[in-house]
């Protein structure tokens, strides 16, 4: 494997500089590649960027505010264990409240909750019995992100208004588990629009008395978004069609990227501590769910790693919060050593460990047989408990 890799090593580098020229050329017209963007939606089998500076604009970070907060959440899961003998799951989310300036604070803090009614087991439609969908494997990671974001508003809500704040999330502010046609629309209802959704606008409504952004953080990102937009320069037609013109086209000229990630092309072009230009993500669940928490996003350079920054669109349209948000994160990824020290912590706090799930499920069959109850488990989960040699 790493003989190939490296045998290709000459190929990549010729792709990235192929990227570089596209994204370079100031022949490129920013506002004619947009149309084609939009004219083109739909129509490709690439998610691509939408643009809003232009592809090659890079900004040096603000200076910091003299006082300012950091709030932070991350979450961990027991899930339903189909080989035990209660229907149950656990989120813990942690948290964490940064406070900087001439008195600083850490508020570091873990909220676990046990759900194991019926009620909780499930997302059920309105009026309607037998679709019931159950919530566990990766229903349950999608749910535990609406809790972090939860919490996250109630973190904000306390913060003192006269100081400028930043609410992190990890990982990013589109619930990918629900795009396509996975679940049901009760389902999306529940957890995106009256969930997540909810909570963005909680947070965005606090702007009326005080000075709040909201970014999630990506490290090492994998996505291509901005590459695919060059991919659509190179493209010889004024539409593309993927699925029609592209098995017709001789010459392939968006080949010539192929392979390139965002953040190699960024690698390139940015200073540490700079961001690029803005960019609208364009994936069909933002289109039809997000309407006014649309999703934004830029790449940014700590150290080595280009990290991809998500922010909701009242927060990019807004020029200070921008600011904010790049001056923050920034800050928080140099005290923590290339990763945000808020969101570090709020994973220590918010982890559940192998030996955590087994104290877990020992606890609740102990209760069980000391309550007299039936606790009955898979054959396949006593054989792993059973010592055999």
């Amino acid at each position: 494997m790493v003989a190939r890799l490296k045998a290709g090593g000459d190929e990549r580098r010729e792709r990235l500089q192929n990227a570089l020229d596209v994204l370079q050329d100031k022949s490129l017209d920013p506002e004619s590649l947009s149309k084609k963007i939009e004219a083109s939606k739909g129509k490709t089998t690439w998610l691509v960027a939408g643009l809003v500076e232009g592809l090659s604009p890079h900004y040096q970070a603000p200076s910091l505010p003299p006082e300012f907060s950091v709030l932070a959440t991350d979450g961990s899961n027991i899930d339903v264990d189909r080989h035990k003998s209660t229907r149950c799951y656990l989120i813990n989310i942690g948290s964490v409240t940064l406070r900087y300036g001439a008195r600083p604070e850490a508020l570091l803090d873990s909220s676990p909750s046990l759900y194991f009614g019926d009620e909780d087991l499930v997302i059920a439609p309105d009026g309607a019995k037998g679709r019931e969908q159950p919530i566990e494997g990766a229903l349950l990671g999608i749910k535990r992100g609406v809790d972090e974001c939860r919490e996250l508003a109630r973190l904000a809500v306390e913060l003192p208004k006269e100081k400028p704040a930043l609410a992190l999330l990890d990982g990013s502010l589109i619930l990918w588990g629900l795009a396509g046609k996975v679940y049901p629309d009760f389902v999306i209802e529940e957890l995106l629009n009256k969930g997540f959704l909810s909570c963005l606008e909680e947070i965005r409504k606090l702007n009326k008395d005080r000075r709040l952004a909201l970014a999630s953080y990506i490290s090492f990102p994998r996505s291509t978004d901005v590459v695919n937009a060059l991919r659509i320069a190179l493209c010889p037609h004024e539409i593309i069609d993927t699925d029609r013109l592209c098995k017709e086209c001789q010459s392939r000229d968006c080949d010539k990227v192929d392979g390139v990630r965002d953040r190699d092309l960024f690698a390139s072009i940015l200073a540490e501590g700079e961001r690029s230009a803005l960019f609208t993500s364009q994936s069909s669940i933002v289109e039809k769910h997000y309407g006014g928490q649309w999703v934004y996003f830029f790449y940014i350079r700590v150290d080595d790693e280009i990290a991809r920054v998500e922010i909701p669109q009242w927060a990019a349209r807004d020029e200070n919060l921008l600011e904010l948000t790049h001056a923050l994160v920034l800050d928080q990824c140099r005290r923590g050593q290339g990763y945000p020290v808020a969101l570090s912590e709020a994973h220590e706090q918010a982890v559940v460990t192998g030996v955590d799930r087994e104290t877990f499920w020992q606890m609740v069959e102990t209760l069980m047989v000391d309550e007299k109850m039936p606790s009955p488990t898979s054959a396949k989960s006593f054989s792993k408990r059973t010592r055999w040699v």
